[in-house]
C-alpha cells in the first residue's frame, strides 16, 4: 500500500509542470473606439491574434470596445490599473497631470513623422517616465499623426483667423496650444467630438486625418488646414497597457510571448498603422469635395513663435517638480532628430 501510493505521488509530481505549462489565460482588453476604427482592426485585434498563435492558443484576449465594461474614456487608466481590464489602450491626455512627463511629445512642433516619432517616445519614456505607469507594464507607447485644424464655416489662413474660434483640443498641451494661438480651445474625449461639432457647440477640432472617418468629422466639416512644416503643430501621447499583476501573474514562457510583442519596435509599428489611417481619412475628406490645404511655412513660423510660451511654460513646471525641465526637453528633441534621420 505505501509502494503504490508513493508511486501515485511521484506520477502527480511529475504531472503539476505540465499542467502549470498548460495554463491558459484571457486577456480582457479595453478601448473607447468602435470595432470598425483602424486602433482596433488594426492594432489590437492583430496583437491579439500574434499574441494568441505564438503561444499555441495559451495567450487569448476578449476585447470589450467602445467603453464596453461601462465608465468613460477617462476612466480606462483606472480600470487597468485596478484591474478591471487586463490591457488598455487610451490616451494619457485624457487624464491630465497623470503624465506629466510622457506629454511632453505633445508639445509644439516637436514630433516629425510616426515611426521615428514613436521610437522617441519609447526610449524616452524607458528612460524618465518609468515611474508614471506605477502598477503598468508598457507594451506600446507612441505619438499620433500630425493633428489638423477641421473647422465646420470657417477657413482658417492664419493667427488672426483664428481669434475666439472654438476648437476641440486633444490634451491639456494642446488646450494651451490652441489658447496661445488666439483660439478658444474647448477639451473633450474623441466620442464626443461628433455631437459638438453637429450641434455647433465647437467651431472645429484639432485632431489626426485618421479620426475623421469613425467620427464623420468629414461630413461635419468643410475646410482642413495642414501644417506646412515638417515638425507637427501638435499629437496625441498614446500608450498601450498591462496590468503590472496580470503580467508578473503568468508563467515565463508567456511573459515573453508578452515581451516579444512589446517595445520600441512594436511602438513603431503601432505608429505605421497610423499611417495608413492617416491616408484613409484624408482621401475620404477630399472625396466628399471639402477644402484641404496647407498653411505656408512663413505664416507657420508665425504659429511657431506664439506657441514658443507653451514650451516654456512646460518646461518651467517640470523643473519646479525638481526635474531638470530644459534637458528632459533637449533630450526629447534629439531623440526625435536622431529616428528621424535614420529613416
Amino acid at each position: 500500500m505505501k509502494i503504490r501510493t508513493t508511486t501515485l505521488g511521484l506520477v502527480s509530481a511529475l504531472l503539476l509542470p505540465a499542467v502549470g505549462h498548460a495554463q491558459e489565460v484571457t486577456l480582457k482588453v479595453a478601448h473607447f473606439l468602435p470595432p470598425t476604427t483602424p486602433m482596433h482592426a488594426k492594432v489590437i485585434a492583430p496583437w491579439c491574434d500574434k499574441i494568441a498563435a505564438e503561444s499555441q492558443g495559451r495567450l487569448k484576449c476578449q476585447i470589450y470596445p467602445a467603453m464596453q465594461l461601462g465608465g468613460t474614456p477617462p476612466q480606462l487608466l483606472g480600470q487597468v490599473r485596478d484591474g478591471v481590464a487586463d490591457v488598455v489602450w487610451t490616451l494619457p491626455g485624457y487624464t491630465p497631470g497623470r503624465f506629466p512627463m510622457t506629454e511632453i511629445f505633445e508639445l509644439p512642433f516637436i514630433t516629425t513623422t510616426h515611426e521615428p516619432s514613436a521610437r522617441a517616445v519609447w526610449d524616452f519614456v524607458q528612460a524618465n517616465a518609468s515611474k508614471e505607469f506605477a502598477g503598468l507594464k508598457p507594451i506600446a507607447v507612441w505619438a499620433n499623426g500630425p493633428n489638423i485644424l477641421h473647422m465646420r464655416d470657417k477657413e482658417i489662413r492664419s493667427l488672426e483667423d483664428l481669434k475666439g474660434v472654438k476648437v476641440r483640443a486633444p490634451s491639456r498641451l494642446g488646450t494651451k496650444l490652441l489658447a496661445a494661438l488666439g483660439a478658444t480651445p474647448v477639451g473633450m474625449p474623441v466620442p464626443q467630438m461628433t455631437e459638438s461639432l453637429s450641434k455647433g457647440v465647437i467651431d472645429g477640432a484639432l485632431i489626426p486625418w485618421e479620426v475623421v472617418p469613425p467620427t464623420k468629422a468629414h461630413e461635419l466639416t468643410k475646410f482642413h488646414a495642414e501644417s506646412g512644416v515638417e515638425r507637427a503643430m501638435t499629437t496625441a501621447t498614446m500608450i498601450y497597457v498591462m496590468n503590472q499583476k496580470k503580467y508578473d501573474s503568468l508563467p515565463d514562457d508567456l511573459k515573453k510571448v508578452i515581451d516579444a510583442n512589446s517595445g520600441r519596435e512594436f511602438s513603431a509599428w503601432v505608429a505605421a498603422q497610423h499611417v495608413a489611417a492617416d491616408a484613409v481619412g484624408r482621401d475620404m475628406t477630399i472625396a466628399r469635395g471639402n477644402k484641404v490645404y496647407s498653411i505656408p511655412a512663413d505664416e507657420m513660423t508665425r504659429w511657431e513663435q506664439a506657441a514658443k510660451p507653451v514650451t516654456a511654460e512646460w518646461i518651467k513646471e517640470v523643473t519646479a517638480s525638481g526635474a531638470d525641465g530644459q534637458k528632459l526637453y533637449d533630450d526629447a528633441v534629439a531623440l526625435v532628430a536622431k529616428y528621424s534621420a535614420a529613416r
